[in-house]
């Protein structure tokens, strides 16, 4: 029943043509069932919406795909669909996030960068305690298209800030500092300063 209900809400999103009515440029159940049975939602849900275009999808759409893939018992699929589900809901940051390596910063991991949404970070946003020293941010973190990111590694990050409003100056191509403690651990350059969606 899961996949079912999941094929029918990409169609009725306008991400999947019916195979019925699909013309020679449409993408069709047929195209993408191999890659979301392996699971990989994320993946094919991000070149959906690329040949979608249009505005963002709402976050009722997002919960009851999470549902459906749920159902499917696919883990990262359903984790995906819940974290764009809190993204449509309170905004989010996409960023290049760059790591330190261990050996050059103190701060440098020694461990991979879980990727699915579980490390929460604080981040130097450029907020001002009340006296005058930074401030730091809370969000949590999902590397796109990966497991994790190694240490000193490189990838296209999506941040879930957990007090959006305090994120809101952000600007496509602000630099923002990574901490998990005093020492940096990496750097991240914005790429989108992402609304909330309305319903």
């Amino acid at each position: 029943m899961g996949a079912v209900e999941a094929i029918r809400l990409l169609e009725d999103a306008g991400l999947l043509t019916p195979e019925e009515a699909a013309g020679p440029g449409d993408l069709t159940e047929r195209d993408v069932w191999d890659q979301l049975a392996r699971d990989e939602w994320e993946q094919v849900l991000g070149v959906l919406e690329e040949c979608r275009g249009g505005p963002p999808l709402p976050p009722a759409f997002w919960a009851s795909l999470a549902e459906a893939v749920g159902q499917l018992r696919m883990e990262r699929g359903t984790a995906w669909c819940h974290w764009r589900h809190t993204e449509a809901r309170r905004g989010g940051i996409r960023a290049v996030l760059t790591l330190f390596p261990p050996e050059e910063a103190d701060g440098g991991r020694r461990l991979p960068v879980p990727g699915a949404g579980v490390l929460r970070p604080m981040w130097d946003i450029g907020s001002r305690a009340p006296d005058g020293g930074p401030a730091w941010n809370i969000a949590s973190l999902w590397a796109e298209h990966t497991a994790a990111i190694p240490p000193g590694g490189r990838a296209t990050v999506r941040l879930a800030p957990l007090t959006p409003g305090q994120w809101r100056h952000l600007t496509p191509g602000d630099v923002i500092t990574m901490h998990e403690r005093r020492p940096p651990a990496g750097t991240a350059t914005v790429l989108e300063v992402l609304p909330p969606v309305l319903p």
